[in-house]
């Protein structure tokens, strides 16, 4: 088949005979065609950020991830005189946050940063379990850490949030890049485009539960140094709730996944036992320093879990599963419009 296209728009993108022309496929069944000049030129795009006016602790870090979690593949650091060592090592920690980026060349007064990451080698469920596993993984090393009084477990859950940053990142930036590249949302599973807004606040939720666990291994870490000893039966029952709080947390990603409204459900009946336990281990708690944060980390890192709970049941009655079409059934009846009454 030939399609002829219109001759002003030829002229205007100065198409020629044999050059090349892309064509994208959208959503709607339409078909776009893009000239290879604009393709070239959205990959050959250089983001530059000026170290110079980057005086504040943080925020050059804070500027090279959030170009990276925008999709930007290039990225120039500029400085009128020379990038300083500050600057540098905030460069190279970054870095090594973030996955597929590298330093491409450096020079006193540049640094050129490059992104290697290849969208089709990605699914967005396999990022989601990955940082799924991982949170789940510093969880459950920070409490027994505590069961144990082991100093070196929780100093291993505390390294290892690292790891559920880096997937938290490059799982953003592919999906962001999906809502507005289509090829990139057909690679990644990113096609449901009313999803993508509550894949992002689930991949929220699962970066929070690695960050509140991360908070519980250094309190740990403290309550250790401070020698503080902890009746066995207190340690043993916040060991039980962070054991409900871990089941809260996998049945409801498992759920997302499964469309499963019963477990959905039971999940956030779970949460409500689990938010009793804790009000009542907050007032029986000994004044111990730390105890009460490690308790009260537990309780958000479960609403995070109920919260996804939610967001499974709306995703399954948005397309129901074989475990939600028993449960909920579209009827479509027939409307009678009724008439308007004629004029006379």
């Amino acid at each position: 088949m030939t399609v002829s296209l219109p001759s002003e728009w030829v002229r205007e993108n100065n198409i020629n005979p044999g050059d090349l022309v892309f064509l994208l496929p959208e959503k709607d069944g339409t078909l776009k065609i893009v000239p290879s000049q604009i393709a070239q030129k959205e990959e050959a795009e250089e983001y530059i950020i000026n170290t110079d006016l980057c005086d504040e602790p943080g925020m050059l870090e804070r500027l090279v991830v959030g170009s990276y979690i925008l999709g930007r593949d290039v990225i120039r650091l500029t400085s009128s005189s020379r990038i300083g060592k500050e600057h540098i090592d905030e460069i190279r920690g970054v870095v090594h946050k973030l996955i597929g980026l590298g330093i491409l060349e450096e020079t006193p007064k540049n640094i050129l940063l490059q992104c290697s990451v290849d969208p089709a080698k990605f699914k967005m469920d396999m990022l989601i379990r990955r940082l799924t596993v991982i949170a789940s993984t510093i969880l459950s090393e920070s409490m027994q850490a505590f069961l144990e009084n082991n100093r070196s477990l929780a100093e291993e859950a505390v390294n290892r949030e690292q790891e559920a940053d880096k997937i938290y990142y490059l799982a953003v930036r592919l999906l962001l890049s999906a809502q507005i590249k289509p090829e990139i949302a057909e690679y990644v599973g990113a096609t449901d485009i009313v999803f993508i807004p509550a894949t992002r606040l689930v991949l929220q939720y699962l970066e929070l539960v690695a960050d509140y666990s991360e908070d519980m291994a250094k309190k740990i870490i403290e309550l250790e140094i401070r020698g503080d000893k902890l009746p066995k039966v207190i340690v043993q029952k916040i060991f039980h709730l962070s054991e409900v709080t871990q089941t809260i947390l996998q049945k409801s990603v498992d759920c997302l996944f499964t469309g499963d409204i019963k477990v959905a459900n039971g999940v956030l009946e779970l949460k409500k036992v689990l938010s009793s336990e804790t009000d009542t281990m907050m007032r029986e708690a000994p004044g111990i320093p730390f105890l009460r944060t490690i308790i009260s980390c537990l309780d958000k890192i479960a609403d995070l879990g109920a919260t996804t709970a939610n967001i499974a049941i709306n995703r399954a009655l948005e397309q129901p599963s074989k475990y939600a079409e028993d449960i909920v059934r579209t009827v479509r009846h027939a409307r009678t419009v009724p008439l308007l009454p004629k004029k006379k």
